[in-house]
């Protein structure tokens, strides 16, 4: 049982931070919620539920230009919630799999350039699934459809975008190694109401984790986020949009709490380290998780 807890709150965070508009979100690297012990997860388990709600704040007083010089311009802040709810589950007639299902929604409030706005953002379902070769690791993936809905415009993609990654886990007696890399694909162009129609660039991501284990109750890592995000394409003119392509580093620390056998708590701090043609992230996380 202290195992499945342990791999099930881990397992309720298998996923995503997703940016539904730039203006909207600031950077923030997809996938840049996870924490320690995000993919420790487990096979052959009775079914459970997980609920998490993930919530950021970013006071990107800075940017990145084209060269990669961090620029006092494009200042904004924003927060984020994401509100998720997982199903887990495994079958008899596939032994030694682990399955989830998720729907998250999001919600944001945005303060840039003189204008504050907020609302709920876009919905998200999503499958994950993976094995264990060993004991000790997890190998698997997971695949999510982003909606293009949104009570505000602002606050609203627009397009489908598909997200889908691999994933690993490695846990050693003391320390702890997590891992994804992924693509995100935008199904669909973007259209507007008298405004050209865009084709959002193609973006790959990682994120790695490397936790401690100093106690039952606490947990200290050290966080790598990664992404690279191909031009936009003006459909209506044929080219890609000027110093549209983007690339962000950032590094970061955070603790998770063990609150009991159903509940965790975790915090961390980010800052992008390096950057092309996007807003930096200075950004706090806080997730809370909650299973029965």
């Amino acid at each position: 049982m202290c195992h499945l807890r342990k791999t099930a709150l881990a397992a309720a965070a298998c996923v995503l931070s997703l940016a539904w508009t730039q203006s909207a979100r600031s950077s923030d690297i997809t996938f840049a919620v996870i924490g320690p012990h995000e993919y420790d997860l487990p096979v052959n388990f009775d079914p459970f539920n997980v609920l998490v709600q993930y919530g950021d704040g970013n006071a990107a007083g800075n940017a990145y230009d084209g060269s990669g010089n961090r620029v006092p311009k494009d200042g904004s802040h924003t927060w984020t919630g994401l509100t998720k709810y997982v199903h887990f589950r495994s079958f008899d007639a596939i032994p030694n799999v682990g399955f989830a299902f998720e729907l998250i929604q999001a919600s944001s409030y945005v303060l840039a350039n003189g204008q504050s706005y907020g609302g709920l953002g876009t919905t998200i379902p999503g499958f994950a699934a993976w094995f264990k070769p060993n004991a000790h690791s997890t190998f698997g993936f997971q695949t999510f459809m982003e909606s293009p809905s949104g009570t505000r415009d602002a606050l609203a993609s627009h397009e489908w975008t598909n997200i889908t990654s691999f994933l690993f886990d490695y846990e050693w007696k003391h320390f702890s190694f997590d891992g994804d890399l992924g693509a995100t694909v935008t199904a669909t162009s973007q259209h507007l109401r008298l405004q050209h129609s865009y084709t959002p660039g193609r973006s790959f991501f990682s994120n790695l984790r490397f936790g401690w284990k100093a106690s039952p109750l606490m947990e200290p890592f050290f966080a790598f986020d990664w992404q690279n995000t191909g031009g936009i394409y003006d459909n209506t003119l044929s080219r890609y949009v000027a110093d549209s392509n983007a690339r962000e580093v950032a590094l970061g620390t955070g603790i998770m709490f063990n609150l009991s056998k159903k509940s965790s708590l975790t915090l961390r701090y980010a800052h992008s380290v390096e950057g092309r043609n996007v807003p930096e992230t200075n950004a706090y996380y806080v997730k809370f998780v909650y299973l029965w």
